[in-house]
């Protein structure tokens, strides 16, 4: 499948792990004409296929499926007590005298990869890290256009050299993680029209940005700047289809000028999303806690705690620069809307 038929409208439907890029988000996107992103990185191969069985039953649109490329860890035991330790202060708050073990570090990728294969979505997006050039054949032997995130120019270049189809272009704007993979993250500080600008001289494959896009005017502009698409998480992360916690939903919509920042606290990689308590408990040690996938294994209790509870202060609240101007609407209304704005800026 080419690029332009991924889609009627140049706009791609950001995949938001932890349940907010759900098979009702998905498929409103898919079907509003837009490219709706399914978020499996979290999920087991079984239900990494349910959800696409379940989204082909409501669609015959293309859709793509978003993994994060990483390997299974083995930290000692040292590391994951230094890791108990550093967020003493934050689970000794909900009363419990230790915090529980978490029961796996994350979903082993290849076994994910393989299922990706059987379920052979039009569209396969990757995050973390890079494909090798065999597992990009496989998928391209399976029909899949394949998407890698980049965050500089050497990583764009990379993903071209592998195979890919198309990157998408993650901007310092951006809202949860970024694609880093080939520096440290706290290098990767290049704006979306930074970024674009600087890949747009040397890729000869298809660019999508991200990071900080609202609104059609601002789609129009990276257009014209020499995208050929847009990816929008927080846009759609308060959209009524969106499985985000409704009191999450309600802290983005309520934004105003509340400030976004990057942190590792909860994962153990760098992601954006509105300060809160949890933020500011470990800010002084944030340096200091496991890579991810492992301190975001750690966290998993104390974060199902918070919502079991309602209680935003110890959720992970991603969310992208432009929050302030989140609009909460059905998906298909989001994208129309969008339309409207992006061809009256044109």
């Amino acid at each position: 499948m080419k690029f332009h038929e991924l889609f009627d409208y140049p706009i791609i439907q950001g995949p938001m792990a932890g349940g907010a890029s759900v098979p009702a988000l998905v498929v409103a996107a898919s079907n509003a004409g837009a490219l709706g992103s399914l978020a499996a990185s979290l999920l087991t191969p079984e239900t990494m296929l349910a959800q696409v069985e379940q989204i082909r039953a409501l669609t015959t649109r293309p859709f793509a499926v978003n993994l994060f490329v990483q390997k299974t860890p083995q930290p000692t035991p040292d590391e994951v007590e230094q890791g108990v330790q550093l967020l003493k202060p934050v689970w000794s708050t909900l009363g419990w005298q230790e915090l529980p073990a978490p029961a796996k570090w994350c979903e082993d990728f290849e076994a994910q990869f393989d299922a990706l294969i059987v379920a052979a979505p039009a569209v396969a997006s990757f995050t973390f890290d890079i494909l090798s050039v065999a597992h990009v054949q496989r998928l391209h032997a399976a029909g899949v256009f394949v998407i890698g995130t980049v965050t500089t120019a050497t990583e764009g270049l990379a993903w071209q050299a592998a195979g890919a189809d198309a990157v998408v272009a993650s901007g310092v704007q951006s809202g949860g993680h970024r694609g880093t993979f080939l520096v440290p993250q706290t290098d990767a500080t290049l704006g979306t029209a930074e970024l674009l600008a600087e890949l747009v001289g040397v890729l000869e494959i298809p660019i999508i940005s991200a990071g900080g896009i609202m609104n059609g005017v601002d789609i129009a502009r990276l257009l014209a700047l020499g995208a050929s698409a847009v990816q929008m998480g927080t846009a759609f992360l308060v959209s009524d289809e969106s499985g985000i916690h409704p009191e999450y939903k309600k802290r983005l919509l309520s934004a105003d000028n509340h400030p976004t920042r990057l942190t590792r606290a909860f994962s153990g990689r760098y992601a954006r999303g509105l300060e809160n308590r949890f933020m500011q408990m470990m800010e002084s040690v944030e340096t200091l806690v496991p890579a991810y996938p492992v301190q975001n294994a750690l966290t998993g209790s104390i974060r199902a705690a918070a919502a079991k509870a309602g209680d935003t202060e110890l959720m992970s609240l991603w969310a992208g620069t432009g929050v302030n101007l989140a609009r909460g609407m059905p998906a298909a209304q989001l994208v129309q809307t969008l339309v409207a704005e992006m061809k009256a800026a044109q």
